[in-house]
């Protein structure tokens, strides 16, 4: 059983009533603190009181007019990983009482995702859509050409930021060109039925065929193959359990680990744009989770957790880490509002 299961347990064994269909639209609060939510639950405008309140409710990530006015232009277009509902409503309740904008307000986590994924993410097909193979392949723009190092770090440590490299791309995509040397290194995710790939015995054709979806430069593609075998350093063991140092050398971006010339047929390619996870900006909040003022002072009844905190991932993100900081931000703020409704 996954994470939600156990929480879901949890809160029918306690009888926590749980509320669907129910959008937070604005806090309740004046001069003493925050004293409950108004929220439309059901189409109906619902006064819910409470002695604290805990927002919870994840990023903006799924606001295109809030994802292009923060992280810029283009994002308006990314498509989204996971719930259409992280919208920023949280966020803004809490920014309307005055709460500090705190983080990396133009960061977020954001990795390749295939090309023709829906708008957000499908509940079936979870997180097959995500293409994180690529430190074995090489990365090509609409121009043909490649744009990042592809073999920098080991994945855990660049895909959440490569899904901006590939938005700032020309038509905001990226093919991954994959030879029969590296596919047995594929994850898991290349092998699903909605996958846009397309496979041929030589680079000349698998550009045709690449054409039918997202179209790249031919001639310059070919070129930027025929330069990356010439510069892989094949002298250098290749080894995809450690970073090995296999090298690209002279080239204007090299690869700096995992270079292998791509030369053994069949060839695969797997058409990819940017699928937003979470935004790193949002709210300041103390190490008891209580959610500050723009005086950097607790705002009484109010507490968060989660994606909607701010100061904790800037540029980048490793992996995991979103669901660690929620649990343990979650249980901070849950602990500090039952400590402070008892004496409140």
């Amino acid at each position: 059983p996954g994470l939600v299961e156990g929480l879901f347990k949890a809160a029918e064994e306690r009888q926590i009533q749980i509320a669907y269909e129910a959008a937070g639209e604005t806090l309740i609060a004046d001069d003493d603190g925050v004293h409950g939510v108004i929220a439309k639950v059901e189409g109906k405008t619902t006064q819910i009181p409470a002695k604290a309140v805990i927002l919870a409710s994840g990023g903006f990530e799924a606001n295109a007019e809030m994802r292009t006015r923060y992280l810029g232009p283009g994002w308006d277009l990314a498509k989204v990983r996971g719930s259409r509902f992280n919208t920023g409503a949280g966020i803004k309740m809490a920014l309307d009482i005055g709460a500090m904008p705190y983080g990396n307000w133009s960061g977020c986590h954001a990795v390749g995702w295939d090309y023709n994924a829906p708008e957000f993410g499908d509940l079936a097909v979870g997180d097959n859509f995500q293409k994180h193979s690529y430190p074995f392949a090489i990365m090509v723009n609409a121009d043909g050409v490649r744009f990042c190092d592809e073999g920098a770090d080991f994945r855990n440590y660049t895909y959440a930021k490569y899904g901006r490299e590939i938005l700032n791309q020309p038509h905001q995509f990226a093919w991954q060109i994959f030879d029969q040397q590296v596919v047995h290194l594929q994850r898991d995710e290349y092998r699903i039925r909605h996958v846009t790939k397309v496979s041929a015995d030589t680079i000349e054709a698998l550009a045709d065929k690449m054409a039918e979806y997202a179209p790249v430069d031919k001639s310059r593609f070919l070129e930027t193959v025929r330069e990356y075998n010439a510069a892989v350093q094949r002298d250098i063991p290749y080894n995809p359990t450690v970073k090995d140092g296999r090298t690209t050398k002279d080239l204007a971006i090299n690869k700096t680990n995992w270079a292998m010339p791509i030369e053994k047929p069949p060839f695969e390619a797997y058409c990819t744009t940017c699928g937003v996870t979470f935004t790193f900006g949002g709210l300041r909040i103390d190490t008891d989770g209580r959610v500050l003022d723009t005086a950097q002072k607790p705002i009484p009844g109010l507490y968060a957790a989660g994606e909607l905190v701010g100061g904790l991932f800037y540029f980048n993100y490793p992996g995991g880490t979103g669901l660690v900081s929620g649990s343990v931000f979650g249980k901070i703020a849950g602990s500090t509002a039952g400590t402070a409704v008892l004496r409140r």
